[in-house]
């Protein structure tokens, strides 16, 4: 049996996410602004009630499209909220419009994945954590990086929310020492060092 970080369960999804997603260096800008609007998404529930609902985010917004996304308006948020697929949290919705609109905004500057990725200098940071107590649910880099997007018009990312997103991510590799995974990460290069 195959050692894993405590949180991925035995359900046969979240171990699947734990293995092949988590912790992998996303480099790609869309990608990671999906992932970051999911994670805002979980806020207050847990992750695989969110991973369950993955596809069906992925259908009613559009496949995550932020060109797409950020021209919305309330008739979209209607249509969002009788979804009984997805999250129906109006402000979680709205906040995905105009967190779009925060994402073209960064994209057409440095880009989304480089403004990310300079905070830890493109390269993962790799903390090594023995356990899982070990693991903060927030760190000061995370309150940093979650101040910047607030000031850049992101809303529903917090330290915790955006420590998780950055866990997610590849950013920082907290896949416990005894997990199967985490040399595995360890090993994955930041961006431009493919």
């Amino acid at each position: 049996m195959l050692n894993r970080c405590a949180w991925a369960g035995s359900e046969p999804i979240y171990t699947a996410y734990h293995d092949e997603e988590w912790g992998v260096p996303e480099h790609d800008s869309r990608a990671l602004w999906e992932k970051l609007i999911l994670d805002g998404f979980q806020a207050g529930l847990s992750w695989i009630t969110i991973l369950k609902k993955r596809d069906n985010f992925r259908a009613a917004f559009a496949g995550f499209d932020p060109e797409v996304i950020a021209s919305w308006g309330e008739p979209e948020v209607l249509r969002l909220l009788g979804d009984s697929g997805i999250i129906r949290h109006r402000g979680k919705i709205e906040a995905t419009i105009s967190n779009a609109r925060a994402y073209l905004d960064i994209q057409s500057g440095p880009g989304f994945s480089q403004f990310l990725w300079s905070y830890v200098d493109g390269q993962p940071l790799q903390p090594r954590f023995a356990s899982q107590v070990e693991v903060p649910p927030q760190t000061a880099l995370s309150k940093q990086v979650s101040k910047d997007l607030k000031k850049a018009g992101f809303r529903f990312c917090g330290p915790t929310i955006t420590y998780a997103f950055m866990e997610a991510c590849g950013l920082v590799n907290d896949h416990i020492t005894s997990c199967h995974c985490h040399n595995r990460i360890a090993a994955l290069p930041g961006p431009g060092q493919a």
